[in-house]
């Protein structure tokens, strides 16, 4: 019995804790000062970063772990969400127990700490598609897409969030990589050139399709392949590869019965004063108008679910389709750093996407 009670008065200490803390104002940076401050990862800055994290990833950490215990429908009682949840206190606990960093020795032991915390928390996406996925099943039909505009505005914010503190995480570990490619910052890299991410991209999202339908249309790239920009060349790399993975499967499922060569997805990169534009065209059929509003959402996929109840197996982007996740998290990553995804069809003749990322890297994060 005092066990019992010792454990409810821990659990109300650790609840009182993350309120305070998720109660205190985040702090948002740009890609440009990460550039600026990570281009001269001195033992002093390597301590400033170590100790900004230390404060800002619990206050952003705990905002998250609030929001997870609150969600509408039941879907904080999924047994999914609630194991994300417990990563996320298990996490806030790791990072409040961590004492005051003064030294080298003290900056490596947090930089090894918070590096666990990423990996931690790899599987956050198909374990919340996993719950939402066990919210769907039990819906009563009467429930309007509509109703579930609460559960979409949570998914934006929360993925979002993951979003940051991960390009956080990543990006203070990687300064500490003795041998960094010429042109990168962490995980920035100066010259990233648009061609090289997008080819990379549609190689793997081809060898995915061949995969899982013996063949894949071919992917031509248009555009300048000396051209380079500042960019996290592996937040473009996901978005290229869900854009292009979509093409291919609308291609190869219209064409699959079809004496006719399937065309192929083309790709247009286009360099502007304010943003470089990605365009991702395919004759795959296109999507009806009234889907259109559908496909930014989180519960929709028109192809079946590859999760099952074990998702400590799947990572992001890995199978073909399913999660109905791939393309509002492809916009979210968009809108971090100021850009955004816009998709146009033609119902009958194909889709085209517009991925737009901006060039001058001074938006702030978007903290939700």
């Amino acid at each position: 019995m005092a066990a019992k009670k010792a454990s409810e008065g821990f659990a109300k200490v650790v609840a009182d804790e993350v309120q305070r803390w998720g109660s205190m104002k985040q702090t948002g940076v740009s890609l440009r000062y990460m550039m600026e401050f990570g281009s001269r990862p001195t033992e002093r800055n390597l301590m400033r970063s170590a100790q900004f994290l230390h404060k800002e990833l619990p206050i952003r950490i705990a905002r998250r772990a609030i929001e997870l215990q609150s969600l509408p429908f039941g879907l904080s009682e999924k047994s999914a969400v609630l194991k994300v949840r417990d990563w996320y206190l298990d996490s806030f606990h790791d990072l409040r127990s961590f004492p005051e960093i003064k030294d080298k020795d003290e900056e490596l032991a947090f930089t090894q700490m918070i590096k666990m915390i990423k990996v931690r928390h790899n599987n956050v996406v198909p374990a919340m598609a996993l719950g939402v996925q066990q919210l769907k099943k039990d819906l009563s039909p009467s429930i309007v897409p509509k109703d579930l505009e609460e559960i979409h505005e949570f998914l934006d914010r929360f993925y979002m969030s993951r979003i940051g503190i991960r390009m956080l995480i990543g990006q203070h570990v990687a300064l500490h990589d003795p041998n960094p490619e010429p042109g990168c910052v962490g995980q920035i890299n100066t010259e990233m050139s648009p061609m090289l991410v997008a080819h990379a991209a549609s190689e793997d999202a081809r060898s995915i399709c061949f995969r899982e339908y013996a063949s894949a249309p071919e992917v031509n790239i248009y555009g300048d392949p000396n051209f380079t920009f500042p960019y996290v060349p592996s937040h473009l790399h996901l978005m290229v590869f869900e854009l292009v993975k979509n093409s291919l499967r609308a291609v190869q499922e219209r064409f699959v019965d079809s004496d006719k060569d399937a065309p192929p997805v083309r790709i247009i990169v286009a360099d502007g004063i304010e943003d470089v534009t990605i365009k991702i065209s395919d004759e795959g059929g296109g999507i009806p108008r009234s889907g259109l509003p559908k496909i930014f959402t989180y519960l929709y996929s028109t192809a079946k679910n590859p999760l099952e109840e074990n998702y400590e197996g799947v990572h992001e982007g890995v199978t073909m389709a399913g999660y109905g996740f791939g393309l509002p998290i492809s916009r979210l990553y968009a809108r971090y750093f100021g850009g955004d995804l816009q998709i146009i069809s033609m119902e009958g003749y194909g889709t085209d996407a517009y991925l737009h990322l901006s060039r001058l890297g001074d938006s702030q994060e978007p903290l939700p």
